[in-house]
């Protein structure tokens, strides 16, 4: 693949879904509507882009060593009913984060004012094999940057970082996946669904995993 001319726009580069406002019918919606749904994995499925589409922007929260929370936007990489997965440096401050304490928050919004979910739960190490395959599905300009997301090439002048990032796209057409590119398994005991209702004031459900299987409370909104 040739890398793309200067004043050449990218479709998309960063295989994420610009979404539309999901149009919502109040009356049977599992937040909404008398009907709560009982199963919190399988509401998020239901409101998540499936494998094969596009992937959404969420944002990760971690708390630093100064006890401070620290949030950030990534893509959320897929989500099995159980992880939610992202992916980063190893190097990252994220990751130094949740190497000293594996506790965040995500946070998705959709557009249109419409829906939210927020998600506290542990983030742990996933799989290396996950890993490979989460990096294989990322677009050319992912895995690019991948590689030159960098302390160093940030510092660089504006015409060196685009002169650098040219070069490196020639004579890498296909990046093999970096050494310390990491992943982690978002494993949720809080799951918080939001959604809104021009007829009627926004509500929250949320749902608690306890020993017992998940609860669920309404609040408002």
């Amino acid at each position: 693949m040739s890398a793309a001319a200067p004043d050449e726009p990218l479709a998309n580069p960063l295989r994420m879904q610009v979404a539309e406002a999901p149009v919502i019918d109040h009356a049977n919606d599992p937040v909404q509507s008398d009907h709560q749904a009982s199963d919190p994995s399988a509401l998020a499925l239901s409101w998540l882009p499936k494998s094969d589409e596009d992937r959404m922007l969420m944002t990760v929260s971690t708390i630093d060593s100064e006890g401070f929370p620290r949030a950030r936007t990534v893509m959320l990489s897929e989500f099995d009913g159980e992880h939610f997965f992202f992916h980063t440096d190893a190097s990252s401050q994220k990751a130094h984060d949740i190497s000293a304490n594996p506790r965040v928050s995500l946070s998705i919004v959709w557009p249109g004012f419409t829906r939210q979910l927020v998600v506290q739960g542990t983030a742990l190490i996933a799989p290396p094999d996950e890993v490979a395959s989460a990096y294989a599905k990322r677009s050319p300009y992912l895995k690019q940057l991948a590689w030159l997301n960098t302390p160093e090439y940030a510092l660089l002048p504006l015409r060196e970082r685009v002169s650098g990032w040219r070069d490196f796209a020639a004579t890498n057409p296909t990046p093999a996946q970096p050494r310390a590119w990491a992943g982690f398994a978002v494993r949720a005991h809080r799951m918080l669904f939001w959604v809104s209702n021009p007829d009627a004031a926004s509500r929250r459900i949320e749902y608690r995993r306890g020993e017992a299987g998940w609860s669920r409370q309404i609040l408002p909104g």
